[in-house]
């Protein structure tokens, strides 16, 4: 059986921080299980930037507006002392990364070059051209190599084996050959990223981006915290929702409808482009939906303009965006505008992280960070750049943490053997099931229904409507199979589970966004127009029930900056 001291479930940014961290314990076995080849994670697909008060363009900046910039953007559900902690720590992560070799832009004078974001005070993002995700994930990559790092590649986390309160091991499939593993560790992070899959019409993220972490630690008891906020970037391109970084809009680009207004100014003055993104995803959904943009249906847009950046700025610091533009739109942004609209981006919600110091969940041994853990540092509405951050803030003690939890736990004699029989006989199950439904229909059933009425705009009709449709498809799910027997890189296995996995996080998203009866960040009702702090000023958690989710609350932690009406 295979054994590690820490074992990181996820090889994106915040999986390898933590890895290249526990790696520094040369008396340790630290492995990390991914089921993409770790250069493939969705960290690489982040483009504009990563947020720190460097100073380097404005020295008026600092990490203390960094601070209240994020408090207000996550409209004040950020517990305060994990945003100041990160806020504080990301000056010296950004240098950490610069000193392991990440290629960041630079100004004249040879410093981090650094670019405006949404809902920001000073231009404090720094960034690589429009791929900064890539050069960081790459980078982080080879350090871990370099560090001796092991990794189990293409291999899929199926359970997470808990006894009294405490992590004992992962069940896991190796996807080359369809062999069923428990693997023992002391200590187990998970790091595997969002579910924004769960709206596949219009989505930002890969094709694997399905909440794995989130629904395996959730069903293992482990609560979800704040799943009802859902982010929308802005600018997706029109046909495919691939993402259009909120950097070209920090390097000067226009938003535009079809009377050829900067109509941003209505919503708000001050900001423009450059307001938080829960707030211009809405600005440019209601264009669209009072008849000022482009097309029909689904494939209505309006235009991001960069034409008069020119062609040099375009091709030196948003590269990447214009061969997108070109290879699935057929627009150059040199000469024409792109056609946008909001599309699925990111999980502000995740695994509830009780220590944000340490990334430990309420299970001894279990921790969680990046996208699918909540800290909460953003709260209701994440400010671009804050993503990659929190990746390498929190990835780094956390790894830290778990060689500590490791160094101090003896060796277990629980029997894992005994788990590994039952999840094999579970899968060989499976596979001789024959299936009466159809994987597909279920999958783009519920994507639609997550799209339409748990969308950028919420009423409650509407959502149960949805959570009743949702419980429908998961009884559909009951008589769905694989439908693939083999064994060598069974895909359609991985799907099929995949599958339920982002049900039940369609469910957990849709009924702690019906209970919560106010707008607040990214969650927008119609039928409650505003914040009520008196009644909604706390985290969501839900815990799983066979039923459905089980939700209770938490207060959210204030220290410095009392809540006030969130003004751009």
């Amino acid at each position: 059986m295979l054994k590690y001291d820490v074992l990181i479930v996820g090889a994106g940014g915040a999986g390898l921080m933590a890895a290249l961290e526990a790696s520094k314990a040369k008396d340790l076995k630290i492995g990390v299980i991914t089921k993409v080849y770790p250069t493939r994670s969705h960290t690489g697909a982040a483009q504009g930037g990563i947020n720190a008060a460097l100073a380097n363009v404005d020295p008026s900046d600092n990490p203390e507006v960094h601070t209240f910039d994020t408090i207000k953007g996550s409209d004040y559900l950020g517990d305060q002392d994990a945003i100041e902690f990160m806020c504080y720590e990301a000056p010296k992560r950004i240098y950490e990364l610069e000193h392991l070799g990440v290629p960041f832009s630079r100004l004249e004078d040879g410093r981090i070059a650094q670019r405006p974001f949404g809902g920001a005070g000073f231009p404090r993002t720094c960034y690589a051209a429009d791929k900064t995700g890539h050069v960081i994930l790459h980078t982080l990559y080879e350090q871990c190599l370099k560090n001796d790092v092991e990794f189990l590649n293409e291999w899929f986390v199926k359970e997470l084996i808990i006894d009294n309160n405490e992590a004992k091991g992962v069940i896991a499939i190796d996807i080359r050959n369809g062999e069923v593993h428990a693997i023992a560790a002391k200590a187990i992070i998970f790091a595997t990223g969002g579910y924004a899959r769960v709206y596949w019409v219009r989505n930002t993220n890969a094709i694997g981006s399905t909440g794995d972490g989130m629904a395996i630690c959730y069903r293992a008891g482990i609560p979800l915290k704040d799943m009802e906020f859902v982010q929308f970037h802005p600018t997706g391109l029109r046909s495919t929702g691939i993402l259009v970084t909120e950097g070209a809009r920090g390097e000067g680009g226009y938003l535009i409808n079809n009377k050829g207004e900067r109509f941003m100014a209505r919503y708000a003055p001050q900001k423009m482009e450059l307001a938080p993104r829960d707030l211009v995803a809405r600005s440019i959904e209601t264009e669209i939906l009072e008849g000022r943009g482009w097309g029909e249906g689904m494939m209505a847009y309006v235009h991001l303009d960069l034409r008069h950046l020119g062609a040099e700025k375009i091709k030196k610091k948003l590269p990447q965006i214009r061969q997108l533009c070109i290879d699935f739109e057929g627009v150059d942004p040199i000469e024409e505008p792109i056609p946008v609209r909001p599309t699925a981006h990111y999980s502000m919600g995740g695994i509830d992280v009780r220590d944000y110091k340490t990334s430990m969940t309420g299970v001894n041994g279990v921790f969680a960070v990046g996208e699918c853990a909540c800290v909460s540092v953003h709260g209701a509405n994440r400010l671009g750049g804050n993503s990659l951050l929190d990746l390498v803030v929190f990835g780094k003690p956390a790894g830290a943490a778990a060689v500590e939890y490791a160094r101090n736990k003896s060796e277990s004699n629980y029997n894992l053997k005994a788990e590994e029989e039952r999840a094999r006989k579970e899968i060989e199950e499976l596979l001789r099931k024959e299936s009466k439904e159809n994987i597909n229909n279920i999958r783009m059933e519920m994507a639609q229904t997550m799209w339409d009425k748990v969308g950028i705009f919420r009423e409650e009709k509407p959502m149960l409507e949805a959570i009743e449709k949702i419980k429908e498809l998961k009884e559909r799910y009951k008589l769905l199979a694989p439908g693939d027997s083999g064994r060598l890189f069974n895909t359609a296995l991985i799907n099929y589970i995949e599958l339920g996995y982002l049900l039940d996080l369609a469910e957990a998203i849709a009924v702690t966004a019906v209970l919560r009866k106010e707008s607040r960040g990214a969650h927008a009702r119609r039928d409650y127009p505003n914040r009520d702090d008196e009644n909604f000023l706390k985290h969501s958690l839900a815990y799983y029930t066979p039923e459905g989710p089980k939700v209770e609350y938490s207060e959210v932690r204030i220290t410095k900056y009392q809540p006030q009406e969130r003004k751009y």
